[in-house]
């Protein structure tokens, strides 16, 4: 599962965001930050974090461990 972390550059709630996908031992990411994208800033500028699997799905902050485990099994 390809998994996609898109975050702001000096974002508290990005840094909250990593901690609890720590605590939920989610599987590897990559940080995209949106800062400077046009489009990613059009898309998730006001909603960041946000969390997206290569399906497309999206869990956008705020989320809890408990959330973010039970959105990672929804996806098979």
């Amino acid at each position: 599962m390809t998994l996609t972390l898109y975050q702001r550059d000096d974002c508290h709630l990005c840094d909250h965001a990593l901690a609890v996908l720590a605590a939920a031992a989610a599987p590897e990411f990559v940080s995209v930050f949106i800062d400077g994208a046009l489009a990613l800033e059009t898309a998730y500028g006001s909603r960041v974090p946000v969390l997206a699997d290569g399906a497309g799905r999206e869990l956008a902050w705020p989320f809890a461990a408990a959330a973010v485990t039970a959105w990672l099994q929804a996806a098979g």
